[in-house]
């Protein structure tokens, strides 16, 4: 359920939210409208220690049930630092032991689940990557994946987390290819490759969402560069999928998902053979739906919650960024955080929903730092 990164799935939501710029100019597609008549409550808030300049301050990645939020901040040297916030609004700093102390470096938070219970990645003081759990208590177990490479850009990379504390990642070994595994709770862990994945620099399997039965939604780079989906049961039963129309040559044509829901429902974007990003939703029987923001040049699908509602950001005419909510019966709700840039590069960056569609993310203006919000309808 966490934010799809084209380049990772990994780490930091800056890099994610970076990676969103670039994607080439869209089309709309279906009958999707969009609305802003709707009542909502925007909450800015700020961790203790967060920078204030471009590039630094403060991030909400992911909201459970209870209203607890998980996330990262960026202090005044660029160093990351991971966060949780009560729904009280209480907000407690942590670091994985041998996070890295320079710019770039340091803890990354990512999801959280029921339990409070948070996964996320840290890298040390070389630039490799180490999963970590941190448990509601503030107890944190950190795990390398055997295997993975210790050079800058490799090693082990944390993206879900389901009810049950088994975690859904990948590392990259010392060849940067990737592989993908999933982490129990008690600390076994299992890798997997899916058929068809490149063997190449760049290329391989990376997992990513996992839902209550164990289900992974991921995507996997094979020898031609080109990203396909796929779903890997509990079991380790691995069906793959194309969107319609998607590209078959180049890296601009990819398919890939973002999360998974308890249903087995997928979102994510693909870009298609005219380097069109669009976004999709997936059922666990195949049906898929696509869908682009009414007026938006591109459309970026981030997250999905248990009753199929989907947030993410898109792109308007200025290259400006904006969030929406998609729910279930495909009415989409576009908004803009208070405060939020109007210029390219800028705005609003959705990357979490729960079960009440309360939504999370950042927002800044052209070379100001990133503030973090809840919004609640």
């Amino acid at each position: 359920m966490q934010p799809f990164n084209k380049a990772g799935l990994a780490g930091s939501v800056h890099k994610t939210f970076l990676n969103f710029g670039p994607l080439s100019l869209g089309l709309s597609l279906g009958l999707l409208f969009s609305g802003l008549a709707v009542a909502q409550t925007f909450t800015e808030f700020e961790a203790p220690g967060s920078g204030t300049a471009a590039f630094q301050g403060t991030v909400a990645i992911s909201i459970n049930t209870s209203g607890v939020i998980a996330g990262e901040y960026y202090d005044s040297t660029g160093v990351s630092h991971g966060f949780v916030r009560t729904a009280a609004g209480d907000i407690t700093s942590f670091e994985a032991s041998g996070a890295g102390t320079a710019s770039g470096q340091g803890t990354f938070s990512g999801a959280i689940n029921t339990a409070g219970t948070i996964a996320g990645n840290y890298s040390d003081s070389k630039g490799a990557h180490h999963g970590f759990v941190r448990t509601a208590a503030g107890a944190i177990a950190t795990f390398t994946v055997s295997g993975s490479g210790t050079a800058s850009g490799q090693g082990t990379s944390c993206c879900d987390i389901n009810s049950s504390g088994t975690v859904s990642g990948f590392y990259i070994d010392k060849n940067d290819v990737s592989h993908g595994f999933v982490r129990t709770s008690e600390g076994a862990i299992t890798t997997y490759n899916v058929t068809g994945a490149g063997a190449a620099s760049g290329q391989g399997t990376r997992g990513g969402g996992i839902n209550d039965a164990g289900t992974v939604a991921g995507y996997y780079i094979d020898a031609t560069d080109v990203l396909h989906g796929f779903v890997r049961t509990a079991e380790g039963a691995v069906t793959t999928y194309d969107l319609p129309n998607v590209g078959t040559t180049g890296t601009d044509e990819d398919t890939g998902a973002a999360g998974i829901n308890d249903g087995g429902t997928i979102t994510g974007f693909y870009i298609d053979s005219s380097d069109v990003p669009i976004a999709f939703v997936r059922t666990a029987a195949g049906v898929v739906t696509t869908f682009n923001v009414s007026g938006a040049t591109e459309t970026l699908a981030a997250a999905i919650n248990t009753s199929g509602a989907v947030v993410g950001n898109y792109l308007n005419s200025s290259s400006n960024s904006r969030g929406y909510l998609r729910s279930a019966s495909g009415a989409i709700t576009t908004f803009d955080a208070p405060g939020s840039g109007t210029t390219k590069g800028t705005g609003t960056f959705v990357y979490g929903i729960n079960s009440a569609e309360t939504t999370v993310g950042l927002y800044f203006e052209s070379g100001g730092p990133f503030h973090a919000f809840l919004r609640t309808e």
